[in-house]
């Protein structure tokens, strides 16, 4: 997955700062600059950041029923122990809550999503009960 932002050096720092992401060295192609960052216990998953003039705003989603009318990629899910926890820890660093914690009985999770400066949704999912 990639992520376009305007700029690259603020997203790497976004990234390592509220979501304790490691990243790797950018690397310039044209005006743009080119780099990953990966989650700090997850050695195989990172996210392309691809930074520089030119990226159009997405929107700023203030809920989760907003962010439904766009088609096209909506969310990367991230499983974690504890959503509330997380979402409090996430909170506490300035990040943008866009749905917070809730529970579906009917698929056995506990949700809630988040969003970076961009407009890009995250999600993070634990699971609750017995799962069907």
């Amino acid at each position: 997955m990639g992520i376009r932002v305007p700029d690259f050096d603020a997203a790497i720092a976004w990234y390592s700062e509220k979501l304790d992401f490691r990243a790797t060295p950018g690397f310039p192609m044209g005006d743009k600059t080119f780099g990953f960052v990966s989650p700090a216990t997850d050695d195989g998953f990172s996210f392309e950041v691809m930074g520089g003039p030119g990226a159009d705003d997405r929107p700023a989603y203030e809920d989760l029923p907003g962010s439904l009318k766009l088609t096209g990629w909506h969310h990367v899910c991230f499983r974690v122990d504890d959503v509330h926890k997380t979402i409090a820890e996430l909170q506490s660093r300035g990040v943008t809550i866009v749905s917070e914690p809730r529970d579906v009985a009917e698929i056995g999770r506990r949700f809630a999503f988040f969003a970076d400066p961009w407009g890009n949704l995250f999600e993070v999912i634990q699971p609750i009960g017995t799962q069907r």
